[in-house]
């Protein structure tokens, strides 16, 4: 489990006055955007894109799916990915993580993940109206794949008024 700071910095083609976006505002838009977007890539090497829920638990980026789904499919075979959320606008902050997805078996990592979804959805999981109300037990219990992508670079690039880009690494592992 991943639980250091990434290395920051401000990367090329950021505006001259743009200063890098700290870790912990990244987090906040991780923490506060509803979807995200999951890319793959198929065995024969084409690409593989879908929206999904995420929440950053466990020292990573956290999404379930179904094991027959495309995405598990893809990533069997290769669990390099890359996850994506912001805004659908020319401000705000975007992110984008990348690294490798791994199955999540533990009971208390998972009993930790659910929680993390729970709190960060709510009633979307927890009511009995909600569109995904289960998930947490199904997570907890193993009915679906919990996945964690463990970071290696992401990015977060801010919009207008000032353009940024900016570069966290992780060590390795």
């Amino acid at each position: 489990m991943l639980n250091s700071e990434p290395d920051v910095l401000l990367g090329p083609f950021s505006s001259p006055s743009a200063r890098a976006t700290p870790w912990g505002s990244a987090l906040a838009v991780l923490a506060e955007a509803e979807v995200f977007w999951l890319s793959t890539v198929r065995l024969d090497g084409r690409p593989h894109v879908t929206p999904l829920l995420a929440a950053w638990s466990l020292g990573g980026m956290c999404f379930t799916t179904g094991g027959q789904e495309r995405k598990a499919r893809n990533l069997e075979r290769n669990p390099r990915c890359v996850l994506t959320t912001g805004t659908n606008a020319l401000t705000g902050v975007d992110v984008v993580i990348e690294g490798a997805a791994h199955t999540v078996d533990g009971r208390s990592e998972r009993e930790q993940a659910a929680a993390d979804f729970e709190r960060k959805y709510g009633t979307h999981l927890t009511s009995p109206e909600g569109t995904w109300y289960g998930l947490g037990e199904a997570v907890i219990v193993g009915d679906v794949r919990l996945y964690r992508i463990d970071p290696t670079v992401g990015f977060a690039f801010g919009k207008l008024p000032t353009f940024s880009e900016t570069r966290y690494t992780w060590p390795k592992r």
